[in-house]
């Protein structure tokens, strides 16, 4: 006959079983432990809410390959007694997850730097230093002010007519800004030295504002306008064609 699990022993499964880890027969045992003892119960209980909190309520990245590697080769040095932890370091494992999980990427957190900067644009009307449709004034005014050389063009015939550049910080460093009228709207680009490779475009909002962002030639390009996505997206696509 099998014998009944006390109150450690099953302290050490209920983690395997609430993730339907266990083969039938401890699970067996484990329910039935449950079933009699209230204390591990509550503990099962609260250990089901807070992994149901995580999947609700935590956002999602995706995990570097790197840290996937890590963690697999760490988890080959364990026995699988190793697994069982006490409900509390569970819950400090949790948190740590959770941390990880809601830590923005270097993305999210670009995304959110231009988007200020642009608002700061409008805010403060410092959208140029230096103020001219001509790209042979706009590109040379850089020239000793950052370490490299923006591409600057001008789109007025097709109705986005260059309206000056001026310095910015972006990522702890000095960057190129460049504005456009379209209509109504300015349209910021935002142009940073960078050692990514090359990236194709990639579309998205920020707090009521569209935003193109793209790599080429050591550069990061971000496009900041509340115009609509459509046409900052033809405005992009102009620059694309010129380099």
């Amino acid at each position: 006959m099998t014998s009944e699990l006390n109150c450690n022993d099953c302290a050490d499964w209920l983690h395997p079983y609430l993730d339907n880890e266990l083969e039938t027969e401890m699970a067996a045992r484990v329910n039935m432990h449950l079933a009699k003892c209230a204390d591990c119960k509550k503990q099962f209980d609260e250990l089901q809410a807070l992994r149901d909190g995580i999947r609700q309520q935590a956002p999602y990245y995706p995990v570097p390959e790197l840290l996937q590697q890590r963690i697999i080769s760490k988890l080959k040095t364990f026995s699988p007694r190793h697994w069982f932890v006490p409900a509390f370091s569970a819950a400090a494992l949790a948190a740590s997850v959770m941390l990880y999980l809601a830590t923005p990427s270097s993305q999210d957190m670009l995304m959110d730097e231009v988007v200020s900067s642009h608002v700061r644009s409008l805010m403060e009307q410092h959208l140029t230093d230096v103020a001219s449709s001509d790209k042979h004034t706009v590109k040379p005014w850089f020239t000793g002010k950052i370490d490299f050389a923006p591409p600057v063009y001008d789109f007025a015939e097709q109705g986005y007519p260059l309206i000056g550049g001026r310095l910015d910080y972006i990522r702890h460093q000095n960057v190129a800004a460049l504005s456009y009228h379209r209509n109504k709207h300015i349209i910021n680009l935002f142009i940073i030295p960078s050692t990514a490779t090359d990236a194709p475009i990639h579309a998205s909002s920020r707090r009521g504002f569209n935003i193109v962002s793209w790599q080429k030639n050591n550069m990061a390009f971000e496009a900041v306008s509340d115009l609509n996505s459509q046409e900052l997206e033809i405005f992009v696509q102009m620059i694309i064609s010129q380099h």
